[in-house]
């Protein structure tokens, strides 16, 4: 079982809960280690004084803050810690968003969040059937390894999830940063734009991420075997050559006629084509997962399904029912939109 790495309590309103922070994922990076070329010979980083060249102890390292060249205020952790009493060991909800009202640009790593013991397990499954049912993020600040954090606490199928955000003065303006960015003021031509949304229905999926591999981490790990083994490495083929504005229409044209044909050629599905590598070959992995979701749907029961049933429901419950029933588009949804959905659905039965 995993370790927390951060335990404290969760407050909203006058409710106390007890909690703990575990880290939600895992980096599988190929790492590498540093040797002298022509040798086996590793490298190390050592700490040491610039002054005397001897190398430092960390009990022996301090935190300073420069305030002219030279001149440091030396800080020590204790007296970091003081400054934020309490706070380091609180998450206290200030309030509720809408989570689309969250630019992606803005989040940072995700923390799993779970109770600290079974008997805060009602209060807990509460706040997260309530933030699952509302979909809004309560956001609150949280102080963790001698950082503030901005915070947003949203809720999963089985769990809650805090997602530390940047700060707004941590977020660059688009304009200041990417050059010849094209004005808003300046519309895409009409027909351009109802053939490009037609390109984006054709290839519209539903998300699952066991769908998607590291490909690259794969390549890394075979050019490692080919050279232990002598064998030639093999290059990857140069990326597409970027399209003529002239020929847009035509090339968006061809796209949606493209993708059309692949759906017909694996059965008529949105999926049927499967999501392709490089080099169009078709993915072994994407093949299982298709024939995962090739099952027939559960039967549901014959009666009519009424709407305040359907309004006791979570989102990933009206989700599932959804995709049993074949309801279109439901990937898109809100959870009121399904509830529509489904319940136009049952008074057609």
């Amino acid at each position: 079982m995993a370790r927390p790495i951060w335990t404290g309590v969760l407050t909203f309103g006058l409710v106390t809960l007890p909690v703990a922070l575990f880290t939600a994922t895992e980096d599988h990076t190929v790492h590498f280690h540093q040797l002298q070329r022509g040798t086996s010979d590793r490298i190390r980083n050592k700490r040491v004084n610039e002054r005397t060249g001897k190398e430092v102890a960390a009990d022996r390292i301090v935190k300073g803050y420069e305030l002219e060249e030279g001149e440091y205020v030396v800080v020590e952790p204790e007296e970091l810690e003081e400054i934020s009493p309490g706070r380091s060991k609180v998450i206290d909800l200030a309030g509720f968003v809408d989570l689309r009202q969250v630019e992606p640009v803005y989040f940072g790593r995700t923390y799993y969040v779970g109770p600290r013991g079974t008997e805060y397990g009602k209060v807990y499954e509460l706040m997260r059937a309530a933030l699952d049912r509302s979909e809004k993020a309560g956001i609150a600040t949280l102080t963790l390894r001698g950082k503030e954090y901005l915070t947003a606490l949203r809720a999963q199928p089985d769990v809650l999830v805090l997602h530390t955000l940047h700060w707004a003065d941590e977020v660059r303006d688009p304009g200041d940063v990417v050059p010849e960015l094209p004005e808003r003021r300046a519309k895409p031509d009409g027909k351009e734009l109802r053939t490009a949304e037609r390109l984006i229905d054709a290839l519209t999926i539903d998300w699952d991420p066991r769908d998607y591999r590291d490909t690259y981490e794969e390549r890394v790990k075979r050019l490692v075997a080919a050279k232990r083994e002598g064998e030639e490495v093999v290059g990857e083929p140069e990326p597409p050559e970027s399209t003529n504005v002239i020929d847009l229409m035509e090339v968006l044209s061809r796209s949606v006629e493209q993708s059309r044909s692949r759906g017909r050629e694996g059965g008529g599905g949105k999926q049927g084509g499967g999501k392709r590598g490089r080099g169009g070959k078709q993915d072994t992995g994407r093949k299982e997962a298709s024939r995962r979701k090739a099952a027939p749907p559960r039967k549901t029961a014959p009666h009519r399904v009424r709407s305040e049933d359907l309004a006791s429901l979570s989102k990933a419950e009206l989700y599932e029912r959804a995709t049993a029933a074949g309801v279109p588009g439901r990937s898109k949804m809100t959870r009121d939109q399904l509830i529509e959905a489904l319940g136009r659905q049952g008074a057609a039965a």
